[in-house]
């Protein structure tokens, strides 16, 4: 039996309709050196740790509910490997996914040179990520999703970005160690991989971008509970910009449109009344009405369908409004513990 050079962490919540399939998946890849895999079930309510806990050679762990984040760093605790690679309980990595991450590795030469006051100096590499596929794409709204994602890999991101996300990545466990792990303040799956992305990214560190390591994922399939997620996401961008404070001009994954969305929808809940008021309500409408027309000529551009365009163009509508909101909330609680622990 090889060594163990890689653990494979998986945090898991109520997770048992589809961390079957994602443990199944990690029987099957074809990496030749030694590899574990630790589910941490953080408090889940259903059949998640019984099955877990039937299958052979994965390690199981159980901690109180406290979130993604906080259960990684657990995974990570308990890991063997001096690599740590990470997916979700909603994602079935591709046969190829880890020996894809590993290969990463081996990549020659260096990205953009990276400020710092402290920390390693960035002569290699600390992180290896990797892309999205779509397990659902029987659902209109997971395969609009998915298809902006893939936009925004093949559009935005660099070989050598600042920010991965937590559902697909490798790092090195020094590294890992070396930044204190996820912030486990990030009680649900809010911005803890990019606060993790930017502590290693500001200690010297370098991210390469594997394209070729994929997982298919669960996209969302229902529109209210994505936008509640969009809420949260845009609640718990606060704490990562205050942080982060040079983040707030975007990374390797931002889209100029997404720093103009909070101040544009900000703009029409704010000015609309206003314009209103003033008798200039025809200003008002055209100030909504080009909103929508900017939201589904992109959405048409990201799904290369007219029609699936126009659906997803009202849904992206309505997040940029969700992720405003979420915002907002989170300058009105100024870190409050109360809210936090809502959101």
């Amino acid at each position: 039996m090889n060594p163990i050079t890689v653990s494979v962490i998986i945090p898991a919540y109520n997770a048992s309709a589809t961390i079957g399939r994602t443990l199944a998946a990690l029987k099957t890849q074809d990496y030749s050196g030694g590899f574990e895999v630790i589910v941490v079930d953080d408090g889940s309510s259903d059949q998640t740790a019984s099955i877990v806990s039937s299958l052979a050679g994965v390690r199981y762990a159980r901690q109180d509910n406290a979130g993604p984040a906080s259960a990684r760093n657990h995974g990570a605790r308990l890991a063997q490997g001096e690599f740590l690679a990470f997916t979700d309980s909603d994602c079935v990595p591709h046969p190829d996914w880890l020996s894809q991450l590993m290969a990463g590795f081996t990549v020659v030469g260096e990205g953009p040179k990276l400020s710092r006051t402290e920390g390693p100096k960035p002569s290699s590499l600390g992180v290896v990520a990797g892309s999205y596929g779509i397990a659902n794409p029987e659902s209109l709204l997971a395969w609009c999703v998915w298809k902006e994602i893939i936009w925004r890999h093949v559009h935005c991101m660099p070989d050598f970005p600042n920010a991965f996300g937590s559902y697909n990545f490798c790092v090195k466990k020094n590294v890992f160690e070396a930044v204190s792990g996820f912030n486990s303040d990030y009680l649900h799956a809010s911005g803890e991989d990019n606060d993790l992305s930017y502590k290693m990214t500001e200690s010297g560190w370098q991210i390469y971008f594997q394209r070729q390591a994929v997982v298919d994922h669960y996209h969302p399939t229902s529109v209210v509970r994505y936008l509640r997620e969009q809420f949260r996401h845009g609640f718990w961008r606060l704490k990562m910009y205050r942080d982060h404070p040079r983040m707030m001009r975007g990374d390797g994954y931002t889209y100029w449109k997404d720093i103009v969305e909070i101040p544009w929808a900000g703009g029409i809940v704010l000015g609309g009344p206003v314009l209103g008021v003033a008798g200039f309500s025809q200003a008002a409408y055209l100030l909504l009405f080009s909103f929508l027309i900017f939201e589904i000529l992109f959405a048409i551009l990201v799904t290369d369908r007219f029609f699936r365009g126009i659906f997803f163009g009202f849904i992206l509508f309505f997040r940029a409004f969700a992720r405003m909101f979420g915002f907002s909330t989170g300058i009105v609680s100024l870190g409050s513990k109360k809210v936090k622990k809502k959101f």
